[in-house]
């Protein structure tokens, strides 16, 4: 039975020049795929899934593909197999400020109209979920983590002395591989329902 990682999979395939074309189609169709939310990496893909699951939403029940891209810069390539001028996905995503340059000229070259709307964060998505959730309490989970040790000895660098805390949490996340994934599913699942950040919401909403 087809499923959404294996449309995922064969897109990404695609994208980098691979032979996913014929397959990502058919699975388009067969499941059918009618959204793609295209997410710079995995860590921004962990936080809506999290959310997704909190809201009792199942995101590839409803034709909705999570797709972490590697990175803003391939947003062109991956708007362009999948938009209107590829599968004709609706398209949707989220980004960081700086990044939203490279999202506005990929859809642009998709030909994606003005209601497929992509959602900005002001840094990116950690700095909007530690400035929702407070500095006391991201600082309480990275202890209930058993990273609060790893956290003290980052903190004591001198680099980290000038920067706010919440800067610094950011920091710290990204840190050592795999933890802005790990930390982008907790930050999202010790949110409340009325601390959603904006941008992520809004993306809910659109979805």
């Amino acid at each position: 039975m087809a499923d959404m990682e294996a449309f995922r999979e064969a897109v990404t395939a695609w994208a980098a020049g691979g032979p996913g074309h014929d397959l990502a189609r058919d699975l388009a169709e067969q499941l059918p795929v009618r959204t793609a939310v295209l997410l710079e990496g995995p860590s921004d893909a962990a936080a809506v899934n999290a959310l997704a699951e909190s809201r009792g939403r199942d995101l590839a029940a409803e034709g909705v593909c999570v797709l972490p891209m590697g990175g803003a810069m391939s947003v062109a390539r991956f708007a362009g197999l999948l938009g209107p001028s590829g599968l004709g996905v609706r398209l949707t995503g989220l980004c960081d400020e700086r990044e939203s340059g490279f999202y506005e000229r990929g859809w642009e070259r998709a030909g994606a109209g003005a209601e497929q709307e992509f959602f900005v964060c002001a840094a990116d998505l950690e700095e909007e979920l530690i400035r929702a959730l407070g500095v006391p309490r991201v600082e309480q989970l990275v202890q209930a983590e058993g990273d609060l040790r790893a956290l003290q000895i980052f903190l004591r660098q001198p680099a980290q002395q000038y920067r706010s805390p919440q800067q610094q949490l950011r920091r710290f996340l990204g840190t050592k591989k795999g933890r802005k994934i790990h930390y982008g599913r907790v930050l999202v699942e010790a949110l409340d329902a009325d601390q959603v950040p904006a941008p992520l919401d809004d993306l809910f909403a659109a979805l």
